[in-house]
C-alpha cells in the first residue's frame, strides 16, 4: 500500500464547498456525456448470478462480493463493472445503431490496495455504443475516445469558470500511443513508471492495448479476455499535478466479436465460460456490435477539484494509519 502525500498541500475547497462541487461537476459531465454520444441513462444491477457470465472478471484475480439468495438457495454476486451486462441490455433495449446508453454502476472491490486513487467502492458512469461490425477498427476507437475527450475537456472549462482560482489542466489535443510504443521507449521501467513518464511529457494520453502479451513476454496490464478486444482498447491517462503522477480517470474498448472471444479465451485459459449465457449468445452471433467502457465519478471529481485522496470526495473505510498521515498533511478523508 502505496501512498503519495503531497508536500504543503493546501486543499482549496472545503467539506461543504467541496459536496456542492461534486454535485455539480457531476450533473454536468453526465448530461454533456449523454449529448455528446447519444446516450440513454439506464437502471443497472448492483448483483448478478454468475452463471449469466455477466460479472466482470476484471483482471482475473479479484474475488467479487457474494451472498445467498434465500428464496433460491443460490449465490449472487455483486457487480465489479457493468462491462458484459450494458451489451447485452443495448439487444434488450433495441437500442439503434450509433446511440448507446450509461448507468451508475456502484461496485465493492474488496482485493483492491487502498491508496491515493483505490477504495474499496468504485463508482463510475458505464457506458455502452452500439456500432457496425465494419466499425470495430482503430479509426472508430480514436474516434469515440477524440469525442468523449471533448467532455472532460468541457468539464476542465466549466470548473475552471466556477472556481477561478483554478487553471486549466487539459491539453487541447490527446496523444494516443500504445503499450508496445512505451515498452520499446522506456524498457527498464515498469509499465506504471513508463505511464507516468508519457503523461508528464503529453498531460492528456489515450494508451492503446491492455491485456495481451507484449514483445518483451509481459503484458502492460491484466484485462479480462471476454469483453474488450485486446488490440482495440485502452486507458485515459491524465498527469495529475497534485500527486505530480498519472491518474487513470477511464477504461474503453471495441468489445470483442466472436472470433476476437474465442482467442482470448484460448489464451486466457478461461474457454469453460463458454458455458455461460453471455459467451454463448456472443459466439452464436446474437449480440450486437459495441464500443464501451468505464468513467470514474470519484476521480473525475478528484482530479477536477484537485484533491490529493479519493477519500476526500467519496465516503469510505481507511487504515488507522492513512487516516493519521492524511490528516497531519491537511487531508480530510470522509
Amino acid at each position: 500500500m502505496v501512498m503519495i502525500i503531497p508536500e504543503n498541500y493546501k486543499c482549496e475547497l472545503g467539506v461543504l464547498e467541496t459536496q456542492k462541487a461534486i454535485k455539480n461537476l457531476k450533473d454536468f459531465f453526465q448530461s454533456e456525456l449523454s449529448k455528446e454520444l447519444s446516450l440513454l441513462r439506464v437502471s443497472s444491477p448492483l448483483f448478478v448470478l454468475p452463471e449469466t457470465g455477466t460479472n466482470d472478471n476484471l483482471s482475473g484475480v479479484e474475488t467479487p462480493v457474494s451472498f445467498v439468495v434465500p428464496f433460491m438457495n443460490k449465490k449472487a454476486e455483486i457487480v465489479q463493472s457493468l462491462a458484459k451486462w450494458k451489451r447485452m441490455a443495448i439487444k434488450r433495449y433495441n437500442i439503434p445503431v450509433y446511440e448507446g446508453i450509461y448507468a451508475d454502476m456502484n461496485a465493492i472491490r474488496k482485493d483492491e490496495e487502498l491508496d491515493n486513487l483505490h477504495s474499496l467502492y468504485v463508482d463510475q458512469w458505464d457506458w455502452e455504443y452500439h456500432i457496425k461490425k465494419e466499425d470495430r477498427t482503430y479509426e472508430k476507437l480514436v474516434w469515440i475516445v477524440e469525442k468523449i475527450y471533448e467532455v472532460f475537456k468541457r468539464a476542465d472549462r466549466y470548473i475552471v469558470s466556477i472556481y477561478p482560482q483554478f487553471t486549466p489542466l487539459l491539453p487541447d489535443k490527446i496523444t494516443f500511443v500504445t503499450s508496445q510504443d512505451l515498452e520499446n521507449e522506456w524498457p527498464n521501467l515498469t509499465p506504471k513508471e513508463r505511464e507516468k513518464a508519457i503523461v508528464k511529457r503529453h498531460k492528456a494520453v489515450f494508451l492503446i492495448g491492455i491485456g495481451g502479451v507484449l514483445e518483451s513476454g509481459e503484458k502492460h496490464d491484466g484485462r479480462s479476455p471476454d469483453y474488450d478486444d485486446w488490440e482495440l482498447n485502452g486507458d485515459l491517462l491524465f498527469y495529475n499535478p497534485v500527486l505530480d503522477d498519472v491518474i487513470e480517470l477511464s477504461s474503453m474498448g471495441i468489445r470483442v466479436d466472436e472470433e476476437a472471444l474465442s482467442r482470448q479465451l484460448e489464451i486466457a485459459g478461461a474457454e469453460d465460460r463458454k458455458s455461460f449465457d453471455y459467451h454463448r449468445e456472443l459466439l452464436n452471433g446474437d449480440l450486437p456490435y459495441t464500443i464501451g467502457g468505464g468513467i470514474g465519478q470519484s476521480r473525475i471529481c478528484m482530479f477536477f477539484l484537485r484533491k490529493a485522496h479519493i477519500g476526500e470526495v467519496q465516503v469510505g473505510i481507511w487504515p488507522n494509519g492513512m487516516i493519521r498521515d492524511c490528516a497531519k498533511a491537511g487531508i480530510h478523508l470522509l
